[in-house]
């Protein structure tokens, strides 16, 4: 009974001490600072979606225009490679079909119809072709991702305060002189 007698007691006390103002205080208005301090939370998770939906979206919201241009030149080329590679597979696919068939008048044989290419030739040609053509297909999803974690990371970094009074500058001072000789200290002034 004492000891809960004691904690609303103690409870009491702490509500009324908290409430009390020093006599001679003044009451003061202290003005909102003029930099809009408001932060978007959701800002890169919109960018990234933006991004992921169509590309260079997420560099235009963070308002990074010059990299939509790129974004677009990177896709662009690496489809560009991938019909490419698909072009030179389809023809060496399509070349060592007739070749299985016992035909000559493909690409890969002259107008006798002697082959140019050997058969084992265009079986490691089309492979080739065809890795090449897996190959960008992964390039081109590993541009569309990183161009994602582009957008995602530019929204976080939009608050970033990269102010000019921010600094951190090392200094090297004589502190004293004394008869034995100079004292030299480093100081650092950080300013923000």
């Amino acid at each position: 009974m004492r000891k809960s007698v004691f904690y609303i007691l103690l409870i009491l006390v702490s509500f009324t001490a908290a409430g009390q103002a020093p006599p001679n205080s003044e009451l003061r208005l202290i003005t909102a600072d003029s930099v809009n301090t408001t932060l978007d939370a959701n800002k890169p998770a919109r960018a990234a979606f933006y991004s992921a939906i169509l590309p260079g979206l997420g560099q235009a919201y963070n308002k990074q225009y010059w990299k939509v241009p790129i974004v677009y030149g990177a896709l662009g080329g690496a489809v560009a490679v991938y019909f490419y590679n698909d072009g030179q597979y389809q023809d060496l696919r399509k070349a060592f079909r007739i070749r299985l068939a016992g035909g000559t008048n493909d690409i890969y044989s002259d107008a006798a119809g002697n082959p140019i290419i050997s058969d084992l030739g265009l079986e490691r040609a089309q492979k080739t072709a065809q890795r090449n053509k897996e190959l960008t297909i992964l390039i081109t999803a590993g541009i569309y991702i990183l161009q994602i974690i582009d957008a995602n990371v530019d929204g976080h970094l939009d608050d970033f305060n990269v102010d000019r009074n921010l600094s951190v500058t090392p200094t090297i001072m004589n502190i004293e002189h004394v008869p034995s000789g100079s004292n030299f200290g480093l100081s650092l002034t950080y300013s923000f």
